[in-house]
């Protein structure tokens, strides 16, 4: 089986390079959860402004959150479109799994190579 999920390896490569690092999974399930400011999401972490905007572009660049400017606040919004293609490549990786341990099941269960 191949997994296939409609995205091309770059976009793949920065989704999930994004989601490596547990500041920008927070940000993103933050973002998830309701819309909020930069500015919001800097005061929650120990670090400066400007190193949350670094992760505020990685995350922007892999496509999982879009900013809007808000008079003179940007505004941080979840893109679901994206994080529900990740949602189905990693399905696809779970369904491929599964039918490999029910492989594996069928052998352990017919040692003898017998077709059930």
């Amino acid at each position: 089986m191949v997994v296939r999920s409609g995205l091309a390896e770059d976009e793949i490569d920065r989704i999930f390079g994004a989601l490596a690092d547990p500041t920008r999974r927070d940000i993103l399930g933050r973002a998830i959860r309701r819309e909020q400011s930069v500015s919001a999401l800097a005061r929650r972490y120990a670090m400066s402004f400007a190193a949350v905007q670094k992760h505020v572009a990685v995350l922007e660049r892999a496509t999982l959150i879009t900013k809007e400017r808000s008079g003179r606040e940007q505004i941080v919004h979840a893109n679901r479109a994206t994080v529900g293609k990740a949602v189905t490549l990693l399905g696809n990786y779970e369904q491929l799994w599964i039918q490999r341990a029910k492989q594996i099941a069928d052998i352990l269960a017919n040692p003898k190579g017998e077709q059930t």
